[in-house]
């Protein structure tokens, strides 16, 4: 972990329009974890993947080695960092803290149901995480990283988690950051975010290998 240093944001430096279409972001959550698979909410708690969370992150590896990316960012998480490396970009990877999930907080730990079970109107996305971070939080870190890849000069990369990858989703769309919750995204999965002339837009999303 210590050779990926936290980087600070660079200013974007928008290229020319005809450069924008062929640009590509691809996003890609982390493997399976034994907490991701039981629904527990993890941020902070550092867990690896699955044997089945290996297994899959393996399959990116034809995918994503040879392609000539111009920037490879991932969370520091392990359970991303193990992603990144499986999938063969781990040398040419770049650690972000703001890539990190979603502060739960409180909640770290728990189940959507178990929550339910003491506030049962209880919605991530528009209420955030007690003593953890609203959407608006998440937003602002997600924006950082959108001016990185704005900055860089072709395709990009990006391994994280769930809820801050499409809280980064929505962000990109230019949409408000609570309307993530539409965006469900799996483990293991690989979505792809561009540019339709200057308007940017989803080309894929919640695919696997």
């Amino acid at each position: 972990m210590d050779s990926f240093p936290d980087s600070t944001a660079a200013k974007a430096v928008p290229p020319a329009p005809n450069a924008l279409a062929a640009r590509r972001v691809y996003l890609i959550r982390h493997g399976e974890t034994e907490w991701s698979l039981s629904g527990k909410h993890t941020s902070r708690t550092d867990l690896p993947l699955t044997a089945e969370g290996e297994r899959r992150a393996e399959l990116l590896g034809p995918v994503f080695r040879q392609h000539p990316f111009a920037l490879v960012l991932t969370s520091p998480m392990r359970r991303a960092v193990r992603t990144c490396e499986l999938a063969g970009l781990l040398s040419r990877a770049e650690c972000l803290g703001e890539l990190r999930e979603w502060d739960y907080g409180d909640y770290e730990g728990r189940t959507t149901a178990d929550i339910h079970l003491t506030h049962p109107a209880w919605n991530l996305f528009h209420d955030g995480a007690p003593h953890g971070e609203t959407a608006e939080d998440v937003a602002a870190r997600t924006r950082r990283v959108i001016d990185r890849i704005l900055a860089a000069r072709g395709d990009v990369a990006v391994f994280g988690h769930g809820h801050a990858l499409r809280v980064l989703a929505a962000v990109w769309l230019e949409l408000a950051p609570e309307d993530a919750e539409r965006f469900a995204l799996e483990t293991g999965t690989v979505s792809v975010l561009g540019f339709e002339r200057e308007t940017r837009v989803i080309r894929m999303w919640n695919g696997r290998t």
